[in-house]
This record gives C-alpha cells, sequence and structure tokens, in this order.
C-alpha cells in the first residue's frame, strides 16, 4: 500500500500494533491529517476474498470522538473500527457521506487505548485510490431535562453533533409523558436523513432505563414504530436516536393511544387449538398481528407451551395478569423456526400468551399448552466426589426435551472448577448456570474430555454463590447409565516470568489455567518499554499452538492485544508485536483446541 501525507496538524495521537487478525504494519494517523492510499493488490484480503483493506492505528483518550471520512471514485468505500485486540466491530459505515459510496463514521472511544481503523472496500478485492481524513469531534452535549410530549401530539426536532449521546455513540433527543398502569401507546418516529430507532424507558438514579425499543416495520419501513403498554404509573421518556452512531439530521417524532390488545381465548393447560394469524388481527404487545390466549395457573406449575407452523416462524411471549412479560421465545422448539416456552409459574392466578409471527407473516399455526415435571431440587454435589447416576424417563426435561440430572455446588470468584460424565449409553452433555428458578447455562460442553463422546467441563466460577450443574444427553429421548465427578481446581495459577532473548520450556496439563473455550495455557510476564519489538514463538509436536499476548486492566479483566494459531506452520504459531506503552505484559502459550496437553518451546526475541 502506499500513501503520501498531504495535510497534517499537531498529533494528539500514539499509535500502537494492531490486534488479532488485524496487520502488523498498519500505519499511523492522527485527528486533523489527510493520507492519500490505493488499495491494491498485495494488501491483506478478508477471508475468501470478500475484500480488500489498509488499516491505520490510533490511539484514543476515553471518550474521545473522532470522525472519519473515506472518498473513492474508483469502488464503494467502506469503513470500520476496532478496538485493539478485538476482532469485533465497534461500528462501520457504507454509504454515510450522503454523496454516493462515499463513507463517514463517527465513533466515540468507550476507553483509553488502541484503535484499529478499517479502509476497505465494501465487496470484492477490485480497488484503487481514495482519501482518508480523520477528525476529532467536540464533547457531546450534556444531557438536558426531556422536553414534555403528549399524547395526539407531533413534534419536529434534529439530532446534531451537539446533542448528548447514549453509551453506544448515539445522539438522541428526549422528551417526556406520564401514563397510567396499562395504558398503550403508539411511538412513530420518521426520517427521511437517518435510519431511525425509538426507545422508551424511565429514569433510575439519573440514568436511563431502557424498556422497549424498535427500529423497523415491515409496515413502517426503515422507520419506527412502537407499540407500549406502560406496567405502572408515572414519567416514561422517549429517546429519538438513529440507528447508527455519527448519524444526524432532522425527524418527526408522534405520540398517540396504542391499539387495543387482541382478546383472549380462554385454552386450559393440557389444550391445543389451530389458529391462523391474518391481516385484519388485532397488534399484540409488539405492534404485529398477534392472537392472545388466557389461562390459569397455580405457583410454582410448570408449563411448556409449543407452537408450530408451516406458513412464518412463529413466536412466543407469556404475560401475567397485568400484562407483564415474563419469557418469550423465538426458536426454542425441537425442529427449524417452531417455538417452545417452559416456564415455572411465580403465582396463582391468570396468564397470557401471545402467540404471532418472526416477522409481519402471517399464516396457520397450531398452539399447545401442558404441565411437565417440575424441576427436582439439585442434589448436593461435594468437590472431588465421584458419583454414579442414570437419567430416566422419570427425570425433567429441558426446552430441548433432554433430560436431565441437576447437581448444586457453591464456590466463590475466580475458584476453577470441572466436571467430568462417562457414559457408554449415550452421547454426554454438561451445563454450569446460577442456582435460580429458571436454569440459564452460563457454560457447556459436549466432547471435551477428547475419548469419544465423554464430556469434561472447564469453568472459572465469576462470583461468589450458588451453582448449578446439569448432567445430560446430548440428544433427545435418550436415557442410560453415567458417572460424574466435580473437581476443584483452585485459584487461575499466577503467571511465571520470561526474559527477551530467552526460551522457555514447558508442558500444558490439566493442571494448568483455562481459557474461555476449556483449553489450557500457561501464562508469562514480560516487561517491556514503549514501542520495543518482539518476535515470540511457540513450538510443539504436541498440542495446535495457540499464543496470545495481553495485560490486566484495574478491574481484573484480560485485555488481548494479539494474538496467533498458525502463523509459523500448520501448528506451530508465530506473532510480531510491538509494545504500546512502558509496562507489564502477559504471553500465553497455549492449545487452540480444548483438552489438549504436551510439551511446547516458547521463545521471545527481540526485534531491530
Amino acid at each position: 500500500m502506499r500513501r503520501q501525507t498531504i495535510l497534517a496538524a499537531v498529533s494528539l495521537l500514539a499509535m500502537s500494533i494492531a490486534a488479532p487478525a488485524l496487520s502488523q504494519d498498519a500505519e499511523r494517523l492522527s485527528p486533523g491529517e489527510t493520507v492519500r492510499g490505493q488499495i491494491a493488490e498485495g494488501d491483506p484480503t478478508a477471508a475468501d476474498d470478500a475484500y480488500r483493506y489498509d488499516e491505520y492505528l490510533i490511539r484514543a483518550r476515553a471518550g474521545q470522538r473522532f470522525e472519519v471520512i473515506m472518498r473513492a471514485d474508483e469502488f464503494d468505500a467502506f469503513l470500520e473500527v476496532f478496538h485493539q485486540g478485538e476482532s469485533e466491530s465497534l461500528a462501520s459505515d457504507d454509504d454515510g457521506l450522503g454523496e454516493g459510496t462515499d463513507s463517514r463514521l463517527r465513533f466515540t472511544a468507550g476507553r483509553a487505548g488502541n484503535y484499529v481503523l478499517r479502509a476497505r472496500t465494501l465487496a470484492g478485492v477490485e480497488g484503487g485510490s481514495y482519501s482518508l481524513a480523520l477528525g476529532e469531534r467536540p464533547p457531546a452535549g450534556r444531557p438536558p431535562r426531556p422536553s414534555g410530549i403528549r399524547v395526539g401530539q407531533t413534534v419536529q426536532g434534529a439530532l446534531t453533533a451537539r446533542d448528548p449521546e447514549t453509551d453506544e455513540g448515539q445522539a438522541y433527543d428526549a422528551f417526556s409523558f406520564r401514563a397510567r398502569a396499562g395504558e398503550r401507546f403508539a411511538i412513530d418516529l420518521i426520517s427521511d436523513a437517518f435510519d431511525p430507532v425509538v426507545r422508551v424507558g424511565r429514569m433510575q438514579n439519573g440514568s436511563f432505563a431502557e424498556l422497549a425499543m424498535n427500529d423497523d416495520t415491515l409496515e413502517t419501513g426503515l422507520n419506527s414504530r412502537l407499540i407500549f403498554t406502560a406496567v405502572d404509573g408515572g414519567e416514561y421518556v422517549i429517546r429519538a436516536t438513529p440507528l447508527v452512531a455519527g448519524s444526524e439530521g432532522a425527524y418527526t417524532l408522534a405520540l398517540a393511544s396504542g391499539p387495543e390488545l387482541p382478546a383472549a381465548q380462554s385454552i386450559e393447560i393440557g389444550g391445543s387449538v389451530e389458529g391462523a394469524l391474518s391481516e385484519d388481527d388485532s397488534k399484540g404487545e409488539s405492534g404485529t398481528a398477534a392472537d392472545a390466549y388466557r389461562f390459569s395457573g397455580r405457583e410454582g406449575q410448570r408449563i411448556r407451551i409449543d407452537m408450530s407452523s408451516d406458513d412464518f416462524d412463529t413466536y412466543l411471549e407469556l404475560f401475567d395478569a397485568g400484562r407483564v412479560s415474563l419469557a418469550e421465545d423465538d426458536d426454542g422448539g425441537p425442529e427449524g423456526t417452531n417455538s417452545r416456552l417452559t416456564f415455572t409459574l411465580p403465582s396463582t392466578g391468570d396468564y397470557f400468551i401471545e402467540a404471532r409471527a418472526f416477522t409481519e407473516a402471517t399464516g396457520g399455526y397450531a398452539l399447545s399448552i401442558s404441565e411437565v415435571e417440575p424441576e427436582k431440587a439439585p442434589e448436593d454435589l461435594p468437590f472431588g466426589s465421584t458419583i454414579q447416576g442414570e437419567v430416566s424417563e422419570t427425570d425433567p426435561a429441558d426446552s430441548d426435551d433432554r433430560r436431565f440430572d441437576a447437581y448444586a455446588f457453591r464456590g466463590v470468584a475466580g475458584q476453577r472448577v470441572q466436571a467430568i460424565m462417562r457414559s457408554g449409553d449415550f452421547d454426554t452433555y454438561l451445563q454450569i448456570g446460577r442456582a435460580g428458578a429458571e436454569f440459564e447455562a452460563l457454560v457447556s460442553d459436549d466432547d471435551g474430555l477428547g475419548e469419544g463422546t465423554d464430556s469434561r467441563l472447564s469453568y472459572t466460577l465469576p462470583e461468589d454463590g450458588d451453582y448449578v450443574l446439569r448432567a445430560s444427553p446430548l440428544g433427545s429421548g435418550d436415557d442410560g447409565l453415567y458417572s460424574l465427578e466435580l473437581i476443584d481446581r483452585g485459584p487461575q495459577p499466577q503467571p511465571g516470568s520470561v526474559l527477551v532473548g530467552a526460551t522457555a520450556r514447558g508442558v500444558l496439563t490439566e493442571t494448568d489455567a483455562t481459557a474461555d473455550n476449556n483449553s489450557f495455557y500457561d501464562a508469562y510476564s514480560v516487561t517491556l518499554k514503549e514501542d520495543e519489538k518482539l518476535l515470540i514463538t511457540m513450538v510443539s509436536n504436541e498440542v495446535d499452538s495457540f499464543l496470545i499476548v495481553g495485560r490486566e486492566q484495574e478491574d481484573g479483566e484480560f485485555e488481548v492485544l494479539a494474538s496467533d494459531d498458525d502463523g509459523l506452520s500448520d501448528t506451530h504459531a508465530k506473532l510480531e508485536w510491538t509494545a504500546p506503552a512502558d509496562g507489564v505484559y502477559q504471553v500465553r502459550a497455549g492449545s487452540f483446541q480444548q483438552g489438549q496437553t504436551g510439551s511446547y518451546a516458547l521463545n521471545v526475541e527481540k526485534q531491530p
């Protein structure tokens, strides 16, 4: 890639080397600078030649706001920005400049650190010349007191760079209205200047707590329409925002009384019905055509609602007697786009089911509600014990029709736990979740033991408290005998140290630290100066090598700065990396796949 700086201002930023999957030779770019570049053969490309790109490096203060403009006559320009060490883009833009296919990307640095700006083609590897300008935007305005809006009122407004911003960097205007408990509203946000998103919430301790939002509907296109029911009486706040951070322009906001809820048909637990959605149906809580059903249940009763259709993607939502949403499901059914919702009723009384399509489709459907066996209280499972169990037809089933046994244990934040499940009768499956009325898995494992279909689940507990371990077959309808072992692996091992210019030889074992994907790693600390360049290699004939460089944050989180899997060869890793500042960094030598153990050699060399 060839570039020539044509305009420069006093540099406000310092740069660093790019993140994993980002190029190691990206060019520095500072606010006030404009560069000319060319995307051409030899520049990096995405997988399957999806696009070709150049990269620039930016260092930012927390809350600093930027605007990037990319112009190109020979291709459709596209911009993305990443936080260093992360592969998910923070913001992107295609044609935001509003002058054809040129891009304007606005973003706010959520935290201090290094950012990677990717200037690319929208699609394909045919590039050409372009110009790229980076500017710093003024601070966002302070949140004002919301303006009032009444039912039946329409207001005209405009979003600008001086407006306050959400945590995600979108400018917003705020409007307040009062509501009675159960009152329904229709809120329309219309704009030709940007893709609007309307949000409703309440102010809690000075912060906006969002309750509902809408981006697009089939009826309104890119404009937003939100049907909202007030749970309690009091003041609510509407935020008019764009979908993409940095978008600005005029808009129209209208607040009206909402449509009547669909009349609810009675259905008993154990019953079923054949129904059909049509364009003439009443609008449900989502603002789309819906049918409503009312049933009576008792406290602690566990029910399952199934909805299936050959005509559309089904969606279920469960409400209490006050129309407060309790649970919802899209594709929880055993096949395709059908829905299944399993829930334990919190009190005795009436409940409402809303049966609708995931989009605004119509057609026939079948709905049923049944009582399922309540979950048994989990058995206590002490650390260090191995038990023999059996999954049978009398055990409770989860939403995927898997029978399971549940076990309770207590742990502390940072504690590493490991569960091993073996069975000769079925393919095993393990899940860990927090104790509570409704189980939600935090982590799971299928064949992690690496010995066929047995499971090994390693997990570092995020906080002190009670947890539940579920042991089940992977497939529905399977049952049989199994063994289960719960192991306390203690806290994560402290990193060792490695000297620049030295080679460390180690062995990955089951007692080592574990990454989020349950793979093992050894950690080494290294002290570096700003701009010190390193060549790090990891070689192993027993594991698929995986290298990570990062550092511990003040909140205890680990920030990944760079990583590599097969940069040296098929199973050997190599990183060429530059330290962004003076400090202590951590090199993690691990395996790409979970469960792998074996010896390795780690070499850290200084580059000129």
